[in-house]
């Protein structure tokens, strides 16, 4: 998404002139990328954004030059299937087929801005990239409106917001947390009572905070169940009511920062006060946060954080790839 997103905001900006945008539509087999991957070219020789993990480029930014030329759209099919793939002269090896449509784009495209509208106000944009079709001129990329979502040939991509981290603790290790997550794309929200600490001086990249009591600050932060939520304020005072206001939400994710026995006494306290810990609300609770990378340092458990919500969010256990049974990509 965050990939998208700058792709939008440049071709809104005034200053963004003559430009041709490749889209992965479809791919088959071996991809480093997946469908919906862009790669934005400009005039003046700019590129924002990928769709291979550079062996395509190259080739791409020939035909770009052509399509921004003629202003014809083109689709351009890469099979790398072959033992000898030696089309380009490079060697793929990737033992895949992908189809990518290049298109020049009009100045302020509507699909552009109703996307950063849409990701602004946290609500999806559908997009269809018609990659088949006898005239030129359909081909490209629109919003998915009506009939354009039924036209044959076409990759439809829901453009979904920004996965949402809230970050309950303001203190120096929720640093690398943030601009962690920021570099993935998300949107990141700092809350702690403490105002000094929750400030855009410490946290550049975030996108929100919220400053109340700990007793209020869930209340104020309105979670939702697309929410990806951690404690970490290091003060246990703090961390029992936030627990305790979050555990009954259906977050995506609440991870709590801390010791085993640190987070045991926490939900101790919390039944003893009356709350009801069945099984399955103990199970929303990963605590200790993270997984098991053996991090010492803030920016080392801040990975171990992110990766275990983004474990969680993909639906995967975290095992190493090589002993993944499976295709990669779902």
């Amino acid at each position: 998404m965050k990939e998208l997103e700058s792709i939008a905001r440049t071709l809104l900006s005034p200053a963004t002139a003559g430009t041709v945008l490749a889209t992965l539509a479809t791919a088959e087999g071996s991809s480093y990328r997946r469908p919906g991957a862009r790669l934005l070219l400009t005039a003046d020789g700019q590129r924002l954004g990928s769709i291979s993990g550079g062996c395509l480029e190259e080739d791409v930014l020939v035909r770009a030059r052509r399509v921004l030329a003629t202003g014809l759209a083109e689709t351009v099919v890469y099979d790398t299937t072959s033992e000898n793939d030696l089309v380009w002269g490079v060697g793929l090896g990737c033992h895949g087929v992908v189809r990518v449509v290049l298109e020049k784009l009009p100045p302020r495209p509507a699909w552009a801005v109703a996307l950063v509208e849409n990701s602004a106000a946290r609500r999806s944009t559908p997009l269809a990239v018609v990659h088949t079709a006898a005239d030129p001129a359909h081909l490209g990329t629109r919003l998915a409106t009506g009939p354009a979502a039924a036209v044959p040939g076409t990759f439809l991509d829901l453009i979904r917001p920004p996965t949402a981290l809230v970050i309950f603790g303001a203190g120096d290790d929720a640093q690398p947390l943030a601009r962690l997550a920021d570099e993935l794309g998300w949107h990141v929200t700092v809350a702690d009572p403490r105002a000094a600490l929750a400030t855009a001086e410490r946290f550049p990249t975030a996108r929100r905070f919220v400053v109340a009591l700990a007793a209020d600050l869930v209340n104020r932060v309105a979670p939702d169940a697309d929410t990806l939520a951690v404690v970490m304020t290091h003060h246990y005072v703090h961390d029992v009511p936030l627990v305790r206001d979050l555990l009954p939400r259906p977050l995506a994710y609440l991870g709590l920062l801390g010791p085993k026995k640190r987070a045991e006494r926490i939900l101790a306290d919390l039944a003893r006060d009356g709350l009801a810990l069945t099984p399955d609300l103990r199970a929303r609770l990963h605590a200790p946060v993270g997984l098991d990378l053996g991090a010492d340092s803030p920016a080392q458990v801040a990975l171990a954080i992110l990766a275990e919500m983004q474990a969680t969010l993909s639906g995967r256990d975290a095992r190493p790839l090589r002993e993944r049974t499976r295709p990669i990509h779902g």
